[in-house]
């Protein structure tokens, strides 16, 4: 018996994303417990819909923790480069057009971030919280800070579902996330950046071209909140400058809570996907037992302190078994 909870906690250790699974569990037995429709088909269909745009900025952000990296732009960026399509779709030309040139728009904002955070050798932190402001500021410019509405023109993707419960959405979603868990285990690319995120001084000597990677991570990184951005765009039909304000605080949060330390070097997209998993289940439970939205804000902020500890202790033990 002993052997065996031995063997759970090292595993618990080993894989976050199992502790949080277990926790999604009986978040989910609790709320079905006190809303028997929160395990209804269109409640699954929904949560599964709500977190497609968060799986897809959440991947981006993965690649860019594990190098060291950190960009809080993207909930400004998305609001940004939605706008331009909403706008452009408004004046004729084609959805399909105007969502690529609005992923375009996402993906130079963010290679200017990594670019200013090299050129000028500051954290991406400081870079791209400045960069909120500017885009922001370029977003209600171009909109004087109206609401760019496209309904009927770009609903697709939004509202299109497989065998009436699968949303579109989310299976775009899951493609994110089979690609950038390809990127990081069986690419250069993903074993350069846990190499930049452990020692980014070693990886140079070690032959990596580090300002570079670093530019194709925040690049990819922008084509992840470009594709988030279409995909807001054409759930709701409608952007603004404030559209995507406050997801890039649950993206890096569903990264560390997935295991992912803030430090680098460490991390994986199964753990962002269970940790965004678990963003999107506790707000659909806690809607669905009405909790007070002031308390959710509290607890969603006890999860994220609570995910931190058992990243820290994850990694404390996992010194203390090397030595």
């Amino acid at each position: 018996m002993k052997a065996l909870e031995t063997s759970f906690k090292k595993k618990a250790m080993a894989n976050q994303w199992f502790l949080i699974l277990i926790v999604v569990f009986i978040l989910s037995v609790v709320a079905g417990s006190v809303n028997p429709r929160y395990f209804l088909p269109a409640n699954i269909s929904n949560l599964l819909g709500q977190i497609s745009v968060l799986s897809l900025v959440a991947c981006g952000q993965t690649i860019l923790i594990i190098s060291g990296n950190i960009d809080i732009s993207v909930g400004a960026n998305i609001g940004l480069s939605s706008v331009i399509m909403a706008m452009l779709m408004r004046s004729g030309v084609m959805p399909w057009l105007a969502a690529l040139i609005g992923i375009l728009v996402a993906i130079i904002s963010a290679f200017l971030i990594g670019g200013a955070s090299i050129l000028f050798k500051a954290p991406s932190f400081i870079v791209s919280m400045a960069a909120v402001g500017v885009f922001q500021g370029i977003a209600l410019f171009l909109t004087q800070g109206t609401i760019q509405t496209v309904y009927g023109q770009f609903e697709t993707l939004g509202s299109t579902k497989y065998f009436g419960f699968l949303p579109l959405l989310f299976v775009i979603a899951l493609l994110g996330y089979l690609v950038m868990h390809f990127i990081l285990t069986h690419t250069t690319l993903g074993r350069s950046a846990y190499a930049i995120g452990n020692n980014e001084k070693a990886a140079f000597l070690a032959g990596v071209n580090v300002d570079q990677k670093k530019l194709i991570f925040f690049s990819l990184n922008g084509l992840f909140v470009g594709l988030a951005g279409m995909l807001l765009l054409s759930r709701v039909g409608a952007a603004q400058p404030s559209t995507g304000m406050g997801i890039e605080l649950q993206a890096i949060g569903s990264v560390v809570i997935g295991g992912a330390p803030m430090s680098g070097g460490k991390g994986n997209i199964v753990g962002t996907f269970f940790g965004v998993l678990l963003w999107g289940v506790i707000g659909n439970a806690l809607n669905m037992m009405r909790v007070n939205p002031y308390i959710q804000d509290v607890i969603v902020g006890l999860l994220i302190i609570f995910a931190v500890a058992v990243s820290a202790l994850r990694l404390r033990s996992e010194k203390s078994s090397m030595e």
